[in-house]
């Protein structure tokens, strides 16, 4: 903050002015005169005040269900979709706003702690009637967590403003919101996978995009896989369809393909890199086939044999959130966990997936 005027420092604190020496310097530089000839940046508390930028304040929770879907709402004053929450209201924290607009908005009492972004949005931003006079807004979306069926049957809608609620697939969100909002809500869903903290953003867009934002990730459908889930070798009997691999780096994470010009995100086929300790982890059957699932060691990874595709490292936790794997998602994650400790592996911290080069890499 600039220094205060002499008369206002003593006035506030009862500091004497600054000595004649140093006021007939500030004098011998006219160059560095003030408003109304006063020496360098200095301002009354008034005039620093005035000199501050006005924003808005607000505050949106994003909540996924189990498969992963994103809670929107409907609202009477407007056609597209919008995440729960609203404006931080005078003197209140955001965080306190986020929770007081769930429960008026959705009936649901919680406290939202955990920030996944925070987004500057400019005045000029598209879309703002010119009545309104939009100053810009600094917008938190806070994490509110994976809603079981009871917790969404809790929810209790108001008499006006929220019409209805439902869970949309990420990819579908660019065609529910406005443009600014879905771009938020994805770089938000990334910065939860990613585990890194929040991300800053600037009209919906990352200042330091990760992997995940780079590629792209959760912008196009995910393929549904809901066949169940069977441990083990797939019978002799069932023909065995688009075998993947959970393929695992030194570290305990995987190996996780996304299509470059999609954002689409898949295990790799179990040749995918040299391995070692390979063994049947089981299948999915679905379609009438079983799509089996190898777990292995990576020793090595050889040159990206499809430059259509980025290799990334990433934990379980990360793939299965990236998935679209139904109800029997969490059986195979719980047979993953239990191949990465019978390979003698560590449990990998949560952090944001690494992009591996693409000339490959030995362990």
């Amino acid at each position: 903050m600039p220094q205060l005027t002499d008369e206002a420092v003593t006035e506030k604190t009862g500091a004497a002015p600054a000595a004649p020496e140093d006021q007939d310097r500030d004098r011998a530089a006219p160059e560095s005169q003030g408003p109304a000839g006063r020496p360098g940046t200095w301002m009354t508390p008034e005039e620093y005040g005035a000199s501050r930028a006005t924003l808005w304040t607000g505050a949106v929770v994003l909540v996924t269900d189990t498969d992963g879907r994103v809670l929107v709402q409907s609202v009477d004053y407007r056609s597209d979709r919008l995440l729960p929450g609203g404006a931080v209201d005078a003197g209140e924290a955001p965080a306190a706003a986020a929770a007081r607009e769930m429960h008026e908005e959705l009936g649901v009492e919680g406290r939202y702690p955990r920030c996944l972004a925070v987004d500057w949005i400019p005045a000029d931003a598209p879309g703002m009637p010119p009545g309104m006079r939009f100053p810009g807004e600094i917008l938190h979306v806070f994490d509110g967590g994976t809603w079981t069926r009871d917790r969404i049957g809790s929810v209790r809608l108001p008499a006006q403003e929220i019409t209805g609620i439902h869970f949309a697939e990420p990819a579908a969100l660019t065609a529910l919101m406005d443009a600014g909002d879905a771009r938020r809500v994805l770089c938000a869903l990334r910065a939860r996978i990613n585990g890194g903290g929040a991300a800053l953003l600037e009209d919906g867009r990352p200042t330091a995009p990760t992997a995940l934002d780079r590629l792209g990730a959760l912008r196009t459908r995910r393929v549904p896989q809901h066949g169940t889930w069977h441990p083990g070798p797939a019978p002799a009997h069932l023909t065995p369809q688009d075998p993947a691999g959970w393929l695992f780096a030194p570290d305990g994470r995987v190996l996780l393909l996304i299509a470059r010009a999609t954002g689409a995100a898949q295990l790799p086929p179990p040749t995918a890199g040299r391995t070692a300790g390979a063994l049947p982890l089981g299948y999915r059957y679905a379609d009438q086939g079983a799509h089996p699932r190898t777990a292995a060691r990576l020793t090595a990874l050889p040159p990206g044999p499809d430059p259509a595709y980025a290799r990334l490292l990433a934990t379980p936790e990360q793939v299965r959130e990236l998935s679209d794997w139904g109800p029997a998602g969490h059986e195979e994650l719980a047979a993953v966990h239990g191949a990465r400790t019978h390979l003698s592996l560590p449990s990998p911290p949560r952090t944001p997936p690494t992009e591996l080069p693409p000339e490959g890499c030995h362990w």
